[in-house]
Parts: C-alpha cells; sequence; structure tokens
C-alpha cells in the first residue's frame, strides 16, 4: 500500500480547521488498511476515514482524534 499526502490549498486548510489529513492511495486500499497503517507510522488515533475515488486513485481523508493534532503530523511529513 503506498500513501502519498496531499499538499493542496484544500488539504491544508483542512488540517488547520477540522484536524483533517489527506492521502491519496491505490484504488484497492480499505478504509481499516488506511487507519492502520497511518496509527502505526504516525502514532495516533483516527476518529473517522472518509474515501474519495477519482478515476484509478483513491482519496482518504483521515480525522485524527482532537488529542493528536493534524498539524504536528502534517509538519512530520514536510506539508506545512
Amino acid at each position: 500500500m503506498r500513501l502519498n499526502p496531499l499538499t493542496t490549498e484544500k488539504a491544508v486548510l483542512m488540517i488547520e480547521a477540522e484536524n483533517v489529513l489527506t492521502f491519496q492511495t491505490n484504488k484497492g486500499t480499505s478504509k481499516k488498511e488506511i487507519q492502520k497503517e497511518i496509527e502505526s507510522l504516525f502514532n495516533v488515533k483516527i476518529e473517522k476515514v472518509r474515501t474519495l475515488v477519482k478515476g484509478n486513485k483513491k482519496h482518504a481523508y483521515v480525522k485524527l482524534k482532537k488529542e493528536f493534532p493534524a498539524l504536528d503530523v502534517a509538519t512530520k511529513l514536510g506539508i506545512m
């Protein structure tokens, strides 16, 4: 599985306003797989995962629990 963070203007606004990180992944990846991967990589807990399929790619919107700021994870990734 491959997770690529999105760095669009909308993605950055969602990090700041809604504590949501946005990733692009393979179309066949399930929400549970995305959740397990992000929780293990960044040592955070996830409240909710939403997905959107665009063509051959899937976008995952990952909402972190309040005690885990998305801004900290985005800084580790080099987005912010």
